[in-house]
């Protein structure tokens, strides 16, 4: 997005970004620094402070252009007076082995931050924003540093007690003192912001079918917010992909199932994760080697969860050819490691740095009998 911007800015420009590490593209005019995701580490800290400093004190005829996208929440952060740095960073943690899904989790950020929930909007200015969200709600990307937030310190100390989080203590306390609150809509700070979405998940999808219709199959785009725990959203996916392959229903194959949004898991075992996998390895279980289904999941930025990896493929043989190599598909399901499940097989998604992000992407191919003799054979 910088890049872009600086080739097609006229004028004087600077600027500051922070982006993950190794997803940085060399600018001119614009600063580029790298932190830690999802985690957040000293350097976005830095970044966070840097970037509040730059918008202080500008008048109306300043005119300042804000580039967001999914990550931020992670990248840009400050905490609010009185908190520490380690203090958001446990408060972080917690919430990604919570489960909870990302409105919730940005719920506890934006009260716990000194930039996010509109407070970068001390000065007004324009926003170009890229969702990862499901729903598109800019005051859910990157928790909103420029966007007006509806959700309280009440609606956050609700979040920290569903989840059974109640350290650090520092934390606890700053939420239920309730001192400053973030813009809310209709707040004079915002009034003249402008938001812009420039690439949402939908587009992605709509792209993915015209791709799928040119390749002659029929595409269903199931919905681009799609949310729950990672392995229940799979075992629905092949219930719907059964139903093709057995009743021709809601179309008869060859049919791609498209999806989008962010699905969540709940860490109770001691593997490597990721959600799109995890997505996939349930969807695997359940499948249960039925002939003519193929899939693949992955996070459009490169990186699921922690690991640098996209995501993975299943294909019909997945299982069995986990169990030639003594892999209980189930205890690793069980364990949270689908990383090293889909490592172990040689069917994980690697892309690299794909420097955009707008959410999950799944696609489930099911072909007929036939057709799928054929990809077989090629």
């Amino acid at each position: 997005m910088a890049k872009a911007v600086e080739e097609a800015w006229p004028g004087p420009l600077s600027g500051l970004v922070v982006t993950r590490y190794g997803h940085a593209v060399p600018c001119e005019r614009i600063e580029i620094v790298e932190a830690s995701h999802p985690v957040p580490d000293e350097s976005g800290h830095r970044a966070a402070r840097r970037m509040l400093e730059m918008v202080h004190g500008l008048g109306r005829d300043d005119l300042v252009l804000a580039l967001i996208s999914g990550g931020g929440s992670a990248l840009l952060s400050l905490p609010a007076p009185g908190l520490s740095f380690a203090d958001k960073q446990a408060v972080n943690a917690a919430l990604l082995r919570s489960g909870a899904p990302i409105g919730e989790m940005n719920t506890v950020r934006k009260h716990l931050s000194a930039i996010k929930g509109g407070r970068l909007a001390a000065a007004a200015f324009p926003t170009l924003v890229i969702s990862d969200v499901p729903g598109d709600d800019p005051a859910d990307i990157a928790s909103g540093p420029t966007v007006a937030d509806k959700s309280t310190f009440a609606d956050a100390r609700a979040v920290l007690a569903k989840y059974a989080i109640s350290e650090p203590r520092s934390v606890i306390a700053h939420l239920d003192r309730a001192a400053d609150e973030t813009p809310k809509p209709g707040s004079p700070q915002l009034a003249n912001t402008t938001t812009i979405l420039v690439a949402t998940p939908q587009l992605s999808l709509e792209a993915a079918a015209k791709v799928a219709r040119k390749a002659g199959a029929f595409p269903l785009i199931l919905g681009d917010a799609l949310e729950g725990e990672a392995r229940e959203v799979g075992r629905v996916m092949a219930g719907i992909a059964r139903q093709v392959v057995t009743h021709g229903q809601p179309a008869p194959p060859p049919l791609v199932l498209l999806s989008g949004g962010e699905t969540t898991v709940t860490v109770r075992g001691k593997g490597r994760g990721g959600r799109n996998v995890e997505f996939l390895l349930a969807l695997a279980v359940a499948l249960d080697g039925l002939p003519g289904i193929f899939a693949l999941a992955a996070d459009t930025d490169g990186v699921d969860g922690a690991e640098e990896i996209a995501g993975a493929m299943v294909t019909p043989d997945t299982l069995e050819r986990a169990a030639k190599l003594g892999i209980n598909a189930k205890e690793r399901l069980a364990d949270n490691d689908a990383h090293s499940f889909f490592e172990a097989l040689g069917d994980q998604v690697i892309t690299g740095p794909t420097l955009t992000n707008v959410n999950d992407f799944r696609a489930i191919l099911v072909l007929e009998r036939q057709d799928y003799a054929f990809a077989g054979a090629t």
